[in-house]
């Protein structure tokens, strides 16, 4: 009798709990948002499945940073098998668009865990009083079993700005004007993303029409207004904006695993070193190499760059790592000016260093919102897909950056003299120091909306209540 009554108080146990699985697609820059968010779900006590590849769900947990690794080992791990893809090197000299499209074929490996995802969900909603899916706007299509199941609850993450998601549907509605919002001048989607892959994510946005809501990576202390304009079309859809996903204080790790860029940081003056970094889907040419190099030497200002190709649909296919050349003599010359790093890098903990004092970036919203959150300006250069909007949002609407290259220009070569300017402008002048002084405000501004009665945390209270209902 007694074992009875424990099954049964135990069944009731689980009829209460609420679960939460995350869909993220497989590429850095998403793999990484969602995880980030699957550790701030797991801290409301709310049990957290993490789906992908077995080959991405290992990139997301080796690049882990800003958090204690260990944490991890909370989170429940699904690492399901799709079809062998094709493993591309990147193709820095592709005409139409520097859109990394030789990710393509990992991206559509993605789309067999549709099968998987149905199953698990099954599972899950037989065990659990309600499941919450979670799933990266292009990978809608991977979690349509969950609209035929009855306590199964589906909201798409948009992994870009809602500044940059607004002007799509703005675009879309005829550009109708705003009250007492100027919208600035900002790019066509022409050079952004390749036609393959544009079929790709408009496939996927044909599921979007079943979610119950969407989730946004920022804060309304940043884009409130473009927030209130989304909620307006989106009819009685609940948008959250649970952002910024990513840690605000970076967890120290012990010093034996401390990366090197860290270490040179440390030797460093406050505010003087800029961190050039293109993100993990831009492959530059050789000539734009040696015109970077050169105006990073000529502009005197202490520098961290990441040189290295965009990664390939799976990053640990053995393949030599291309070494890039750089001008003759040149490392030698910036040994105590400059490191070139050839590898992945830990951007959170580099931005979030005091040493550091701008960001010379392709603008991927992750990369921005993690320079906004630790009070970064951008020299933005942007590459594709998102990045053209995103800079404008950086430059014109919060000004908090300055432009490198003119987007109607993307097909040109960047020289030595226009980057050496724009170092320049950002590191050393009032217009730059200007420039710091408003991402600091913005900083402050996310900190205090993370704080008890704040906004962000409002937010992310109101979200797990809707959940947990």
């Amino acid at each position: 009798m007694a074992t009875n009554e424990t099954n049964q108080s135990s069944s009731n146990l689980h009829q209460t709990k609420v679960v939460v699985v995350l869909i993220p697609f497989p590429a850095q820059g998403h793999l990484n948002q969602l995880l980030h968010l699957s550790r701030l779900i797991l801290s409301h006590n709310i049990p957290v499945h993490y789906v992908s590849t077995a080959t991405h769900i290992h990139q997301a947990t080796v690049r882990v940073q800003g958090w204690d690794r260990n944490s991890i080992s909370n989170i429940h791990l699904h690492h399901f098998e799709v079809p062998l893809f094709v493993s591309l090197p990147p193709n820095p000299n592709n005409s139409e668009t520097k859109f990394p499209s030789h990710l393509i074929p990992s991206f559509e490996a993605s789309l067999h865990l549709r099968a998987p995802v149905a199953t698990l969900l099954q599972s899950l909603s037989c065990e659990a009083k309600r499941v919450i899916v979670i799933h990266d706007s292009a990978m809608a299509s991977v979690a349509q079993d969950a609209i035929n199941m009855e306590n199964v609850e589906n909201y798409t993450f948009h992994s870009t700005s809602a500044f940059t998601n607004y002007l799509y549907f703005w675009v879309k509605m005829g550009r109708p004007s705003l009250d007492n919002l100027h919208i600035p001048d900002f790019p066509s989607l022409e050079g952004c993303f390749t036609t393959q892959f544009m079929e790709f994510i408009i496939a996927q946005y044909e599921y979007h029409k079943f979610n119950d809501g969407n989730i946004y990576n920022t804060s309304r202390a940043i884009e409130g207004a473009y927030l209130e304009l989304t909620e307006h079309i989106s009819g009685s859809k609940k948008l959250w904006a649970l952002g910024p996903f990513n840690p605000l204080c970076i967890e120290k790790t012990n010093s034996k695993r401390r990366h090197i860029t860290i270490e040179w940081l440390e030797k460093q003056e406050p505010s003087s070193v800029i961190y050039v970094s293109f993100g993990t889907t831009t492959t530059l040419t050789k000539e734009q190499i040696q015109q970077i190099a050169s105006g990073l030497e000529q502009s005197k200002q202490k520098f961290i760059w990441v040189l290295r190709d965009a990664d390939k649909g799976d990053i640990f296919d053995g393949n030599e790592v291309k070494r890039h050349e750089l001008p003759n003599g040149f490392e030698e010359r910036v040994e105590e000016m400059g490191l070139v790093v050839r590898d992945w890098a830990p951007q959170l903990e580099i931005l979030s260093h005091p040493s550091i004092g701008g960001f010379m970036s392709h603008c991927g919203w992750n990369s921005c919102i993690e320079s906004i959150t630790m009070g970064v300006p951008i020299a933005a250069w942007p590459m594709h897909s998102d990045q053209p909007r995103n800079s404008v949002l950086i430059t014109e609407v919060l000004k908090v950056g300055l432009v490198v290259k003119e987007w109607a220009k993307r097909d040109e070569l960047v020289t030595a003299s226009v980057i050496e300017k724009a170092v320049r402008r950002l590191m050393e002048t009032k217009e730059g120091k200007d420039m710091k002084e408003r991402a600091l405000k913005l900083k402050n501004a996310i900190r205090k909306s993370m704080d008890e009665g704040g906004v962000s945390r409002m937010e992310m209270n109101s979200f797990i209540a809707h959940i947990t209902r």
